[in-house]
């Protein structure tokens, strides 16, 4: 909750932020332009009293009831991540996924006490953040080894402990989601500037655990590159890694727990580095009538060190399904930011450069210099606006019987064209197949001197109750393009369930043993989110 308002239980964000019958009908008819179909339902969401749960399996044991619970609210909001299919679940009122109890730990020493008995009792333990995930990470679908599920979440443990200004870093709780970090920051001139999709909502616990892509397009792209140090409860003990700038002593302690989803155990906090907040920004909006020429552009600006914050190229269908542009044009946004000095001579060299590739900036950079504003930047307004609300479109889309959802990965350069032409053909394919059409955009959310990140958007109409099996056989065509054109099954989405079997094939074999001889060190019993990376 914030200031009264509450979390959908159901679906994306703020409840009230769901358009009425009226406006998701209008939403529908304007949609048929762009998609080239009417969404042909308009279903109301559930009430939260409607929503049937089977019982706990297991009670609450008594040296635990400061911090577990059975409470049937806390089960139904604790039940799911936030992909489509979790939403479209979450709508119908499905909720047999949910966990028999929820865990609200206020310190370390609770964590401990909670997973030495879901160890005795064999009770799953699901690490819960933010509940963004996408990939199924959060759910409690385990098998009946199990005796129960239990949710964990680590929301209490939201604040930064310490902030250390000569090196520039800062001690903060695992549960502390992006605007609670960001504000306890703000006190001290700093900020992480980790701004992922799900930021209002997602953790600093979430983000380390699944290796949460952020804010920069290039250099920091991961949370990972803004790590000094992990802590964590296991259920054979504290982890903590040494707080140090760098190391070559063996393999990295924080690169174990970095994507390590819970398989290990309770991220609880981490040593961060910070930074000053930046008072010199400039963004630009720059076109291409031809998507080769964009992507050479791209390249040329990943390469160049210049080092955009922001450099995401999106293509034709995907800059008019943002409104960012409806004149058939490709769109690259391009912005520097810094703490320390102007920008101008890095923005004027990117727009040489693009303009090499026969891109165009019509209206020039806007810059921004102490809260200043000059200039102005088309499109980078709005692609920012529809950033942030794009997963309320989800809602709006499962209310309509509409199937949405999005996949990204990473590949070098010289197998983006093959990736992309085999993904655009085996996903058009799949939803031709599935559902008779659908529309298909990608954008570039990340670069890197070898290659881009791209992510795509894919939309088609769905069959009242068969829609999460038309979502599968999509899903599935594209995970199989992705890693059969020298693709990355996620950049950052995570694996979780659902990217599990791609994983496998991505991995090297051993690892898969690795990483279960790892999990029986720290997890020998086996409760920690069972059915994530590795089976069990």
């Amino acid at each position: 909750m914030n200031d009264g308002r509450k979390r959908s239980f159901w679906g994306w964000g703020w409840e009230d932020k769901f358009p009425d019958t009226a406006a998701r009908k209008a939403m529908g008819e304007h949609a048929q332009l762009m998609l080239g179909f009417v969404p042909e339902r308009c279903d109301e969401p559930p009430s939260l009293d409607a929503v049937e749960l089977r019982a706990a399996r297991l009670g609450v044991p008594s040296a635990l009831e400061p911090v577990l619970c059975d409470d049937r609210e806390a089960r139904v909001r604790h039940t799911y991540g936030r992909s489509y299919r979790d939403i479209l679940r979450g709508f119908r009122g499905d909720f047999d996924s949910a966990p028999d109890l929820v865990a609200t730990p206020r310190t370390e020493d609770d964590i401990r006490a909670l997973l030495d008995w879901a160890c005795d009792a064999k009770v799953a333990v699901i690490p819960f953040g933010g509940g963004t995930s996408v990939v199924g990470g959060v759910e409690g679908n385990v098998d009946d080894r199990y005796r129960a599920v239990v949710s964990l979440d680590l929301g209490q443990l939201d604040r930064v402990l310490d902030v250390e200004e000569s090196s520039m870093s800062a001690r903060i709780q695992a549960g502390a989601t992006g605007p609670a970090l960001e504000s306890q920051l703000a006190a001290h001139g700093l900020t992480l500037r980790h701004f992922p999709q799900s930021f209002e909502f997602s953790t600093l616990g979430g983000w380390l655990a699944t290796r949460a892509g952020g804010h920069f397009a290039t250099v920091y792209t991961h949370i990972d590159d803004l790590v000094q140090s992990i802590r964590a409860v296991t259920p054979s003990g504290l982890w903590e890694s040494r707080r140090l700038p760098g190391s070559g002593a063996g393999p990295s302690p924080d690169r174990l727990m970095l994507g390590s989803e819970g398989i290990f155990g309770v991220i609880t906090e981490s040593w961060m580095r910070v930074r000053p907040r930046p008072e010199f920004r400039g963004t630009a909006t720059v076109h291409f009538s031809d998507y080769g020429r964009a992507v050479e552009a791209v390249r040329a600006l990943s390469q160049s060190g210049l080092y955009p914050s922001n450099c995401r190229l999106l293509d034709k269908r995907e800059a008019a399904l943002n409104a960012v542009t409806l004149d058939g044009t490709h769109v690259l946004i391009v912005a520097f930011e810094s703490a320390d000095h102007p920008i101008h001579a890095w923005m004027g060299r990117a727009l040489e450069l693009v303009a090499d590739h026969s891109g165009t900036c019509p209206k020039g950079p806007a810059y921004r210099e102490g809260g200043v504003p000059s200039g102005g930047s088309g499109g980078a307004g709005a692609w920012r606006d529809a950033f942030i609300d794009a997963p309320y479109l989800l809602n709006t889309m499962a209310s309509m019987g509409v199937i949405a959802d999005t996949f990204e990965t990473a590949c070098t350069w010289d197998r983006f064209d093959q990736l992309h032409s085999g993904v655009v053909s085996e996903v058009r394919r799949a939803m031709k197949d599935a559902c008779g059409q659908g529309f298909l955009s990608c954008r570039f959310t990340h670069v890197y001197p070898d290659g881009p990140a791209p992510y795509f958007t894919f939309i088609a109409p769905g069959r009242y109750g068969a829609e999460v099996e038309q979502w599968m056989a999509i899903k599935k065509a594209a995970s199989d393009a992705v890693i059969a054109h020298g693709g990355t099954i996620t950049h950052h989405h995570a694996v979780g369930r659902v990217h599990r079997p791609w994983y496998e094939k991505q991995r090297p074999a051993q690892l898969g043993e690795v990483l279960r001889a790892v999990k029986g060190v720290l997890d020998p019993s086996a409760v920690m989110n069972p059915g994530v990376l590795v089976r069990v």
